[in-house]
């Protein structure tokens, strides 16, 4: 009977997963679902996964010292995706990285489609992360804090972290990731961290300092003088800047 294990959506609760399926079915056929998105099927026996650091501790070693820290990254990238099926995918590369001689190339065998996913989930989780450090804007809040709101697909907040966190070592901000509903927070000369169940005080973030008003305007109305009116390409524009990154870009705000 196929082992199914029911972990979280998140790091600890996947690496637990894929440590309790590793200890218990590696030669096996077993599965890793995401709490709330599982699907009852037949001829399956489901376990609900005991979350824990040292679970998770556990598996990022054995990844790092048997895979390599190449394949490591590419997994911790493609676990942040929203493809429900990202464990599964994960798990099955592990297995598969036993069967070669040497583990530590897994990645390069993309003619395995497990594989071939793990390594298209992590481009694309890396190249909206990276989108997200660009396009990023911060406001600076009455409170003197400095905010921000995205919507991303992926769990993107611990892969800028440290480059905003390079860039503004000396400040108090703050991002929303409105999609998974955390929080990265950094606070002024601090170490980030990320915070969940707690909920966005919108009043308080739509209080902007005076001085962002003020710059605001300034940058609308260059962005607005540049423009050439006989050139103007929305769709061009949006192939550059698609709609989903233009929050909180006050020259894309009324």
């Amino acid at each position: 009977m196929k082992q199914i294990y029911i972990c979280s959506d998140t790091i600890t609760g996947i690496y637990s997963a894929l440590y309790d399926a590793w200890k218990a079915s590696r030669d096996k056929e077993a599965g890793i679902e995401l709490r709330g998105k599982t699907q009852q099927r037949l001829f399956c026996e489901y376990t609900v996964v005991e979350e824990n650091e040292e679970k998770a501790f556990q598996l990022e070693r054995m990844v790092k010292r048997y895979l390599g820290y190449n394949a490591y990254w590419d997994i911790y990238h493609a676990l942040l995706s929203e493809d429900d099926q990202k464990g599964d995918a994960v798990f099955r590369t592990l297995q598969e990285a036993r069967r070669i001689q040497d583990s530590r190339r897994i990645m390069d065998h993309l003619g395995n489609p497990d594989v071939a996913k793990v390594f298209q989930l992590s481009r694309s989780v890396s190249n909206e992360a990276h989108l997200y450090q660009e396009f990023i804007c911060f406001r600076e809040l009455d409170s003197g804090l400095l905010f921000s709101e995205i919507s991303p697909k992926a769990q993107v907040l611990t892969c800028i972290a440290e480059h905003f966190s390079d860039r503004f070592p000396l400040e108090n901000w703050m991002i929303y990731d409105k999609t998974h509903q955390v929080f990265l927070v950094h606070p002024e000369r601090g170490q980030w961290r990320l915070v969940w169940g707690e909920e966005l005080d919108q009043e308080a973030a739509a209080r902007i300092s005076k001085k962002e008003k003020e710059y605001e305007t300034l940058w609308k109305g260059f962005f607005d003088a540049i423009a050439i009116a006989e050139r103007k390409n929305p769709h061009l524009q949006k192939t550059h800047l698609p709609l989903r990154y233009r929050t909180g870009m006050p020259e894309f705000t009324e």
